[in-house]
């Protein structure tokens, strides 16, 4: 494991409302990092299709598990190695 890796954490929002349902999922997260003082990289959303968007959350390796169990995202990637 890689000390400075960061995750991108995802959530995956499929179906005619996968937009709106992703930017109110962002609001939650949003919520969440700021309540438990927990740092971040990066929230947002992206739309890969009419029909499918996504909400992330951009965190160190060594937070992933405590942030995976509280907020139980769909899928996870490696984001980027920070020197």
């Amino acid at each position: 494991m890689q000390k400075n890796r960061q995750l991108k954490l995802i959530w995956d929002f499929r179906g005619p409302d996968a937009e709106p349902i992703a930017k109110h999922h962002e609001i939650h997260l949003k919520e969440y990092f700021q309540i438990e003082s927990k740092e971040h990289f990066g929230i947002g959303i992206e739309t890969l299709s009419e029909m499918h968007s996504i909400a992330y959350v951009i965190v160190l390796e060594t937070e992933m598990k405590t942030v995976r169990d509280a907020l139980k995202p769909h899928r996870g990637v490696v984001h980027a190695v920070k020197d």
